[in-house]
């Protein structure tokens, strides 16, 4: 009962974050002369979380099934999250959870549990190179792991924030439904959570409003350097959703077309995977004008049809003076040394994203 009603304290203290309207208090379900009340004022026999119904039709993965996932709203989900990450709590024990030997638990047990089903959803040679990626990050890149909880990137998330756990309603985006139960799945680099947005869209074939979705969180947090980890939280986000989906497929009481839909289903997630798992080829492209000329429209229009990271000297200038992206600064943050400053970072994210694209 004390777990109960704690994990139902947990869910409620969490979901308010960035759901209050939603998630409303929790209640008591009370056993008086032998009847059960909500609420009531007899001795507790259970407890429960009272919450607001939304429609069905405003959640995100509804939306977007239905061509209403407009580019706008993506962009506003972006700075939703963005700004939830940034408020979000942190501290020693939290970030603890982003030691390499911890990030790496579940990987090792995600292979085993989803060897049986090579020959199905999946092939032999994604499965070896899907763990030999893997095998690689951790024997020779761990210390991005060390970088990220050095840089208070391990953050309390929402720990499950894929397209049905979001929804549109009085016209607002909200949060909802994140991991109370699990520590090891809630405690983790922010890009965890970026990486079921990024797998949801790309699994629908809309790499473009994947990398306008990733471009505004990006900017907005100027956190680039994440994207050194995305590509594997991308990898192990659909792979995880690959294996609850063959899961079904053991299931004696599941409709063999059920099953075969399954199949496909599990098939699409592990070839995302797999394609997260390869080495890409690196490129960068330059833009300059005058101002108001349209550079960064024709920027964000390319890098959505090239898959590209968009890096505004604008966006850099601001992060590095502390100043909000909607604001503007003051004469010093355009001054001689903050603009060598700019193009030093500038310079220094350019080289490092065409690199590590190029492994």
């Amino acid at each position: 009962m004390e777990k109960r009603q704690h994990f139902c304290q947990e869910e409620l203290r969490l979901n308010q974050r960035c759901a209050p309207e939603l998630y409303l208090e929790v209640l008591p379900i009370a056993e008086t002369d032998g009847r059960f009340c909500l609420n009531g004022t007899g001795e507790a026999a259970d407890y429960t979380l009272k919450m607001r119904q939304f429609p069905q039709e405003g959640l995100l993965a509804n939306l977007y099934s239905q061509g209403k996932l407009t580019t706008d709203r993506l962009q506003e989900l972006a700075q939703v999250i963005a700004r939830f990450h940034q408020t979000t709590a942190s501290n020693e024990y939290i970030r603890s959870f982003g030691e390499p030997a911890k990030v790496r638990e579940a990987i090792d047990e995600n292979f085993q549990q989803t060897e049986k089903y090579i020959g199905g959803p999946q092939t032999q040679a994604q499965f070896d190179e899907t763990r030999a990626y893997n095998d690689r990050l951790f024997a020779e890149e761990s210390h991005l792991f060390v970088e990220r909880m050095q840089g208070d990137r391990i953050r309390e998330c929402h720990g499950d924030l894929h397209l049905d756990n979001i929804c549109l309603w009085q016209d607002r985006l909200w949060l909802f439904d994140c991991i109370e139960f699990n520590e090891p799945f809630r405690f983790v680099d922010v890009m965890y959570d970026i990486a079921y947005i990024i797998r949801d869209l790309e699994a629908n074939d809309r790499p473009d409003l994947s990398t306008l979705f990733l471009n505004s969180y990006i900017e907005t947090t100027g956190d680039w350097e994440g994207l050194q980890v995305l590509p594997f939280y991308v990898n192990r986000q659909a792979y995880v959703r690959a294996k609850i989906v063959s899961f079904l497929l053991d299931d004696p009481a599941v409709p063999a077309a059920d099953k075969q839909k399954a199949q496909e289903t599990a098939a699409v997630f592990y070839r995302l995977a797999w394609k997260y798992s390869q080495p890409r080829r690196g490129g960068l492209t330059l833009m300059c004008g005058l101002s108001g000329s349209g550079k960064s429209t024709t920027a964000r229009a390319l890098a959505c049809r090239m898959g590209g990271i968009q890096i505004r000297s604008d966006a850099v200038r601001k992060h590095l003076g502390g100043i909000p992206l909607d604001q503007r600064g003051s004469d010093d943050l355009y001054s001689a040394e903050m603009t060598q400053k700019t193009y030093s970072r500038l310079l220094e994210l350019g080289v490092c994203w065409h690199n590590e694209a190029m492994r």
